[in-house]
């Protein structure tokens, strides 16, 4: 498989990456390329902005989460009919899980064959830059570093000073980038104001970097390197194949609604290619403006975002905050998804699906776990293991051990009309759902997993096969 392709990576954090690679992808496109879009790690905002640039799904490319192996038949998966794929980074080129470079955007370019453009940060040094990028380029031999793009320029002589010392070291500079405030995108507690939040202003800020990057980069000389890389030997990955291995298909048409809108803007492209090889029926809605679930709703997915954004918003629509809160079919709820479900969100009610409260905090929650499931959920059993992601700063404190009545008369119910298990299996809610090294987080019964824990299906296809084969085709709903 011929796959033209780049991995844009920087030494740290802050450097122009997602400037660089959003504005890089926008430009090629703008010249007839069909791009595919790629983030390293478990990064969902960048994607988005990737997205606006390239009309294609963002797809993230991470080892730890959806294991090593299919690192490589994911991204022949997303770039499938595409001209070039660009593949952001994430902080440095180097940095990986804890001490090692697992799941860094090296081992991501190591795994793909890909030539790495280092975009560096060079305001404040002129000469230095060569040494930074010299030391990046020499560090791991097995990691091709075929250029640089120089961001923060400050003028003509800043560059022509960073150029020859770069000279002088044989790196190829394949772009300069002055220092440009009105290319700036706004942020916030997690990084990046999501571009579904900004919609038309996302647009046009899009528009702003495509023409950055198209008069700032020798866009020729990055589509040359992009074409160095070599053939990849390679099965893409197959959803209808991924929930073939694990079992077969659920209900016919099973209607399963997943959360959108503003508030709820994380997700992996990935997630509804697989309800659908499962047999489902994807239909989303916007908890900030939908009063009812879609038709025929038989399971919900409420994943990641910002609902601690719009929780004003969230409480006023009681009319779905109650539907959500009876709803008798498998819940499956991510970081957001958890505070929603939750009886309160920084004072504000919510569907009280679960016994906790949640609110805003100071402390910010960030690192890859390896989870043990210690009870059984809609997605889990016991002794299982997923790698996952946190990724917050709120927290969830238990309201208290058990259910309220009303709660556990619902679980009860499901269990009782789908056989689930016995009445009598259903475990009180006091245990967490998922233990890691120093660490405990999530609620589950049978038809419900609602933890703080990002998974990617990918890595987990029986997550999606297990949510489908417990909901009920739409005409046995009430």
């Amino acid at each position: 498989m011929v796959v033209p392709r780049l991995v844009i990576a920087a030494p740290s954090s802050g450097s122009g990456k997602t400037t660089v690679a959003t504005g890089l992808m926008a430009a090629l496109r703008a010249r007839g390329l069909a791009v595919s879009p790629h983030k390293v790690g478990p990064d969902y905002i960048d994607p988005g902005y990737h997205a606006l640039a390239t009309g294609r799904p963002g797809r993230n490319l991470d080892p730890w989460l959806t294991g090593e192996e299919r690192v490589v038949p994911l991204f022949a998966h997303g770039a499938a009919g595409c001209d070039i794929a660009v593949v952001e980074g994430v902080m440095g080129l180097f940095d990986g899980k804890g001490e090692t470079d697992f799941a860094s955007t090296a081992h991501v370019a190591r795994l793909l064959g890909a030539p790495v453009v280092l975009v560096v940060d060079a305001a404040r040094q002129s000469r230095s830059v060569a040494a930074v990028v010299h030391g990046f380029a020499t560090f791991d031999p097995r990691v091709h570093v075929g250029g640089v793009v120089l961001n923060r320029v400050g003028s003509d002589r800043h560059e022509e000073l960073c150029r020859a010392a770069l000279a002088e070291a044989g790196v190829r500079v394949l772009g300069a980038i002055r220092r440009d405030d009105a290319v700036s995108t706004p942020s916030r507690h997690l990084g990046l104001v999501p571009a579904a939040e900004r919609a038309a202003e996302a647009v046009a800020t899009v528009d702003r970097l495509s023409a950055l990057v198209t008069r700032s980069c020798d866009l020729e000389a990055l589509v040359r390197l992009a074409r160095s890389a070599p053939p990849l030997t390679v099965t893409p990955w197959d959803p209808a194949v991924a929930i073939g291995e694990v079992a077969g298909r659920g209900p016919e048409r099973a209607v399963v609604a997943v959360a959108g809108g503003a508030a709820f803007t994380f997700g992996y492209a990935e997630h509804v290619e697989l309800l659908r090889a499962a047999g489902a029926e994807v239909a989303v809605f916007d908890p900030l403006r939908d009063e009812a679930l879609p038709a025929g709703t038989g399971a919900v997915v409420i994943g990641g975002g910002f609902p601690e954004m719009y929780a004003a918003e969230l409480s006023a629509n009681e009319p779905l905050r109650r539907q959500v809160a009876a709803f008798d079919g498998p819940i499956a709820a991510e970081c957001a998804g958890l505070l929603y479900l939750c009886r309160e969100l920084d004072g504000q009610p919510m569907c009280g699906r679960v016994p906790g409260v949640a609110r805003m905090s100071d402390r910010l929650t960030l690192g890859y776990r390896d989870a043990v499931a210690v009870r059984r959920s809609l997605l889990t059993e016991p002794g299982e293991r997923f790698s996952g992601h946190e990724f917050h700063r709120t927290v969830v404190e238990r309201a208290v051990v058990e259910r309220t009545a009303v709660e556990q008369a619902v679980v009860e119910r499901a269990v009782v009309e789908r056989a689930v298990v016995e009445p009598a299996a259903v475990e009180p809610v006091g245990e967490p759902l998922f233990r890691w090294a120093g660490g405990a987080d999530g609620f589950g019964d049978p038809l419900l997993t609602a933890s703080y824990l990002h998974l990617h299906w990918a890595g987990s296809p029986a997550s999606a096969q297990r949510l489908v084969s417990s909901s009920r085709s739409p005409s046995v709903l009430r």
